[in-house]
Protein backbone atom coordinates (compact mmCIF):
# COMPACT_ATOMS: atom_id res chain seq x y z
CA UNK A 1 0.00 0.00 0.00
CA UNK A 2 1.69 3.35 -1.26
CA UNK A 3 2.15 5.20 1.78
CA UNK A 4 0.59 9.40 1.34
CA UNK A 5 2.18 12.57 1.60
CA UNK A 6 0.11 14.70 4.43
CA UNK A 7 -0.37 18.29 3.36
CA UNK A 8 -2.50 20.31 5.79
CA UNK A 9 -3.46 23.91 5.73
CA UNK A 10 -5.94 26.56 7.20
CA UNK A 11 -7.88 26.45 3.85
CA UNK A 12 -7.39 25.77 0.16
CA UNK A 13 -4.14 27.80 0.18
CA UNK A 14 -2.15 24.63 0.40
CA UNK A 15 -3.59 23.45 -2.78
CA UNK A 16 -0.76 25.77 -4.62
CA UNK A 17 1.88 23.48 -3.05
CA UNK A 18 -0.17 20.21 -3.56
CA UNK A 19 -0.43 21.52 -7.39
CA UNK A 20 3.51 21.90 -7.51
CA UNK A 21 3.90 17.71 -6.18
CA UNK A 22 1.83 16.33 -8.39
CA UNK A 23 4.09 18.45 -11.25
CA UNK A 24 7.15 17.53 -9.69
CA UNK A 25 6.73 14.23 -8.08
CA UNK A 26 3.29 12.75 -10.39
CA UNK A 27 3.96 9.30 -8.67
CA UNK A 28 3.10 10.19 -5.46
CA UNK A 29 -0.10 10.04 -3.22
CA UNK A 30 -1.07 13.17 -1.70
CA UNK A 31 -3.68 13.03 1.30
CA UNK A 32 -4.62 17.39 1.89
CA UNK A 33 -6.43 18.46 4.57
CA UNK A 34 -7.90 22.25 4.31
CA UNK A 35 -9.24 23.73 7.58
CA UNK A 36 -11.60 25.50 5.97
CA UNK A 37 -14.11 25.79 8.74
CA UNK A 38 -11.91 27.48 11.07
CA UNK A 39 -9.50 29.55 8.25
CA UNK A 40 -7.84 32.35 8.99
CA UNK A 41 -5.59 31.28 10.56
CA UNK A 42 -3.58 34.52 10.63
CA UNK A 43 -5.22 36.19 12.95
CA UNK A 44 -5.31 33.90 16.15
CA UNK A 45 -3.48 33.26 18.89
CA UNK A 46 -0.16 30.82 18.69
CA UNK A 47 -1.24 28.62 20.92
CA UNK A 48 -4.66 28.14 19.11
CA UNK A 49 -2.70 27.81 15.80
CA UNK A 50 -0.50 24.92 17.31
CA UNK A 51 -3.50 23.16 18.73
CA UNK A 52 -5.35 23.31 15.68
CA UNK A 53 -2.29 21.95 13.76
CA UNK A 54 -1.98 18.89 16.59
CA UNK A 55 -5.48 17.87 15.85
CA UNK A 56 -5.59 17.80 11.93
CA UNK A 57 -1.82 16.24 12.52
CA UNK A 58 -3.52 13.63 14.55
CA UNK A 59 -6.20 12.82 12.19
CA UNK A 60 -3.87 12.72 9.09
CA UNK A 61 -1.36 10.41 11.36
CA UNK A 62 -4.26 7.06 11.28
CA UNK A 63 -3.63 6.99 7.79
CA UNK A 64 0.26 6.23 8.16
CA UNK A 65 1.15 9.16 5.75
CA UNK A 66 5.32 9.09 4.95
CA UNK A 67 6.12 12.79 5.48
CA UNK A 68 3.63 15.57 6.63
CA UNK A 69 4.22 19.10 5.24
CA UNK A 70 2.51 22.29 7.10
CA UNK A 71 1.58 24.10 4.12
CA UNK A 72 0.30 27.31 5.92
CA UNK A 73 3.02 29.79 6.94
CA UNK A 74 1.15 30.78 10.03
CA UNK A 75 1.12 27.51 11.54
CA UNK A 76 4.75 26.71 9.68
CA UNK A 77 5.65 29.99 11.87
CA UNK A 78 4.46 29.02 15.24
CA UNK A 79 3.85 24.97 15.41
CA UNK A 80 6.37 23.60 13.20
CA UNK A 81 8.81 22.19 15.89
CA UNK A 82 5.80 21.19 18.28
CA UNK A 83 5.01 18.93 15.22
CA UNK A 84 8.66 17.87 14.77
CA UNK A 85 8.88 16.62 18.31
CA UNK A 86 5.59 14.71 18.25
CA UNK A 87 5.73 12.47 15.45
CA UNK A 88 8.57 10.10 13.80
CA UNK A 89 8.69 11.31 10.07
CA UNK A 90 9.60 13.96 8.41
CA UNK A 91 7.59 17.36 8.67
CA UNK A 92 8.32 20.15 6.34
CA UNK A 93 7.00 23.88 6.38
CA UNK A 94 6.88 26.41 4.05
CA UNK A 95 8.96 29.36 5.09
CA UNK A 96 12.25 28.17 4.92
CA UNK A 97 12.18 27.14 1.65
CA UNK A 98 10.54 30.67 0.33
CA UNK A 99 13.08 32.26 2.38
CA UNK A 100 16.01 30.49 0.67
CA UNK A 101 15.13 31.25 -2.85
CA UNK A 102 14.39 34.79 -2.00
CA UNK A 103 17.89 34.85 -0.92
CA UNK A 104 19.15 33.73 -4.10
CA UNK A 105 16.88 35.75 -6.52
CA UNK A 106 17.57 39.62 -4.39
CA UNK A 107 20.14 41.62 -6.62
CA UNK A 108 19.58 44.68 -3.89
CA UNK A 109 19.52 42.52 -1.36
CA UNK A 110 16.13 44.29 -0.16
CA UNK A 111 13.47 41.29 0.25
CA UNK A 112 9.60 42.66 1.15
CA UNK A 113 7.65 39.85 2.53
CA UNK A 114 3.69 39.69 2.58
CA UNK A 115 1.81 37.18 4.93
CA UNK A 116 -1.03 37.03 7.52
CA UNK A 117 -0.59 38.88 10.73
CA UNK A 118 0.83 35.70 12.28
CA UNK A 119 3.49 35.07 10.03
CA UNK A 120 4.56 38.62 9.90
CA UNK A 121 3.85 38.82 13.74
CA UNK A 122 6.34 36.31 14.51
CA UNK A 123 8.95 37.69 12.40
CA UNK A 124 9.72 33.79 11.11
CA UNK A 125 11.14 35.18 7.38
CA UNK A 126 12.90 37.84 8.82
CA UNK A 127 14.91 35.72 11.11
CA UNK A 128 15.27 32.58 8.08
CA UNK A 129 16.29 35.26 5.83
CA UNK A 130 19.01 36.44 8.05
CA UNK A 131 20.32 33.68 9.20
CA UNK A 132 21.06 32.85 5.01
CA UNK A 133 22.11 36.26 4.85
CA UNK A 134 22.93 38.79 7.71
CA UNK A 135 23.18 41.85 5.95
CA UNK A 136 19.50 41.16 4.25
CA UNK A 137 17.24 43.99 4.71
CA UNK A 138 13.97 42.81 5.22
CA UNK A 139 10.16 44.98 4.86
CA UNK A 140 7.66 42.96 6.06
CA UNK A 141 3.62 43.85 5.69
CA UNK A 142 0.61 41.79 7.07
CA UNK A 143 -2.21 41.70 4.30
CA UNK A 144 -5.02 40.59 5.74
CA UNK A 145 -7.72 40.65 3.56
CA UNK A 146 -6.02 38.19 0.73
CA UNK A 147 -7.29 34.99 2.64
CA UNK A 148 -11.03 35.55 2.78
CA UNK A 149 -10.97 36.59 -0.87
CA UNK A 150 -9.44 33.61 -1.80
CA UNK A 151 -11.49 31.35 0.63
CA UNK A 152 -14.66 32.66 -1.48
CA UNK A 153 -12.97 32.02 -5.02
CA UNK A 154 -12.50 35.96 -5.64
CA UNK A 155 -9.55 36.04 -7.30
CA UNK A 156 -9.59 38.25 -10.21
CA UNK A 157 -12.43 41.13 -9.91
CA UNK A 158 -13.32 44.35 -8.85
CA UNK A 159 -12.99 44.22 -5.59
CA UNK A 160 -9.57 42.58 -5.50
CA UNK A 161 -7.63 44.52 -7.73
CA UNK A 162 -8.47 47.66 -5.12
CA UNK A 163 -7.95 44.80 -1.71
CA UNK A 164 -4.46 43.98 -3.46
CA UNK A 165 -3.76 47.96 -4.79
CA UNK A 166 -4.39 49.15 -1.15
CA UNK A 167 -2.91 46.79 1.14
CA UNK A 168 0.76 46.88 -1.29
CA UNK A 169 0.68 50.95 -1.47
CA UNK A 170 3.51 50.55 1.66
CA UNK A 171 5.69 48.62 -0.31
CA UNK A 172 5.74 50.45 -3.62
CA UNK A 173 7.37 52.83 -1.84
CA UNK A 174 9.87 50.85 -0.62
CA UNK A 175 13.15 49.94 -2.98
CA UNK A 176 12.19 46.24 -2.75
CA UNK A 177 13.70 43.64 -5.95
CA UNK A 178 11.77 40.58 -4.98
CA UNK A 179 8.80 39.94 -2.81
CA UNK A 180 8.02 36.75 -0.54
CA UNK A 181 4.25 35.29 -1.22
CA UNK A 182 4.33 34.64 2.75
CA UNK A 183 1.07 32.65 2.63
CA UNK A 184 0.27 29.59 0.35
CA UNK A 185 -3.15 31.32 -0.57
CA UNK A 186 -1.55 34.51 -2.10
CA UNK A 187 -0.05 32.89 -5.42
CA UNK A 188 -3.68 32.72 -6.55
CA UNK A 189 -3.75 36.44 -6.69
CA UNK A 190 -0.13 36.65 -8.20
CA UNK A 191 -0.98 37.91 -11.38
CA UNK A 192 -2.59 40.86 -9.69
CA UNK A 193 0.19 41.48 -7.10
CA UNK A 194 2.52 41.61 -10.09
CA UNK A 195 0.69 44.09 -12.17
CA UNK A 196 0.75 46.02 -9.14
CA UNK A 197 4.05 45.61 -7.29
CA UNK A 198 5.63 45.66 -11.12
CA UNK A 199 7.88 44.10 -13.46
CA UNK A 200 11.26 44.95 -11.71
CA UNK A 201 9.97 43.11 -8.78
CA UNK A 202 10.17 38.97 -8.69
CA UNK A 203 7.93 37.42 -6.95
CA UNK A 204 8.94 34.08 -4.65
CA UNK A 205 5.98 31.67 -4.20
CA UNK A 206 7.00 28.80 -1.48
CA UNK A 207 4.99 26.48 -2.70
CA UNK A 208 7.36 25.41 -5.72
CA UNK A 209 10.46 25.89 -3.10
CA UNK A 210 8.49 23.67 -0.79
CA UNK A 211 8.37 20.66 -3.46
CA UNK A 212 11.44 20.85 -4.57
CA UNK A 213 12.51 20.20 -0.91
CA UNK A 214 10.09 17.28 -0.38
CA UNK A 215 11.72 16.02 -3.02
CA UNK A 216 14.72 16.28 -2.05
CA UNK A 217 13.91 14.69 1.79
CA UNK A 218 12.29 11.74 0.24
CA UNK A 219 15.21 10.83 -2.58
CA UNK A 220 17.65 11.41 0.43
CA UNK A 221 15.56 9.11 2.50
CA UNK A 222 14.92 6.81 -0.41
CA UNK A 223 11.40 7.14 0.15
CA UNK A 224 10.14 8.66 -3.39
CA UNK A 225 7.82 6.29 -5.16
CA UNK A 226 8.93 4.85 -8.44
CA UNK A 227 6.61 2.49 -9.86
CA UNK A 228 2.96 2.13 -9.37
CA UNK A 229 -0.04 3.56 -11.54
CA UNK A 230 -1.38 7.06 -11.39
CA UNK A 231 -1.83 7.67 -7.54
CA UNK A 232 -5.35 8.50 -6.08
CA UNK A 233 -5.62 11.77 -4.02
CA UNK A 234 -7.63 12.18 -1.47
CA UNK A 235 -9.10 15.21 0.14
CA UNK A 236 -10.54 16.20 3.22
CA UNK A 237 -12.25 19.80 3.75
CA UNK A 238 -13.75 20.73 7.36
CA UNK A 239 -16.20 23.55 6.35
CA UNK A 240 -18.60 23.62 2.72
CA UNK A 241 -17.23 21.07 0.83
CA UNK A 242 -18.98 22.66 -2.31
CA UNK A 243 -16.63 25.73 -2.61
CA UNK A 244 -13.68 23.89 -1.39
CA UNK A 245 -14.05 21.29 -4.28
CA UNK A 246 -14.71 24.43 -6.69
CA UNK A 247 -11.48 25.81 -5.80
CA UNK A 248 -9.78 22.52 -5.89
CA UNK A 249 -11.11 21.54 -9.33
CA UNK A 250 -10.81 25.27 -10.66
CA UNK A 251 -6.99 25.15 -9.26
CA UNK A 252 -5.80 21.73 -10.36
CA UNK A 253 -7.71 21.12 -13.25
CA UNK A 254 -8.90 17.99 -12.32
CA UNK A 255 -11.81 16.05 -10.38
CA UNK A 256 -10.77 15.35 -6.65
CA UNK A 257 -11.80 12.72 -4.40
CA UNK A 258 -13.04 15.12 -1.17
CA UNK A 259 -14.26 13.79 2.21
CA UNK A 260 -15.88 16.93 4.62
CA UNK A 261 -14.48 15.62 7.78
CA UNK A 262 -16.42 18.65 10.73
CA UNK A 263 -17.86 16.12 12.56
CA UNK A 264 -15.28 13.24 12.89
CA UNK A 265 -12.32 15.10 13.78
CA UNK A 266 -12.09 15.93 17.22
CA UNK A 267 -12.99 19.40 18.43
CA UNK A 268 -12.72 20.49 14.83
CA UNK A 269 -15.48 23.31 15.34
Amino acid sequence: MQQPIAILDSGVGGLTVVKEVMRQLPREKIMYFGDTARTPYGPRPAEEVTRFTRQIVDYLIQYRPKMIVIACNTATAVALEDIRSRVAIPVVGVIYPGARAANGRTQTGIVGVIGTEGTIRSSAYEIALKQLSPNIEVISLACPRFVPLVEQGNFRSKETQEAVESSLAPLKKRDIDTLILGCTHYPYLSDTIASVMGSDVTLINSADETAREISTILHDRNRLTRDGGIPVHQFFCSGDPRMFRKIAQQWLGEQIELTPVVWQVPNIV
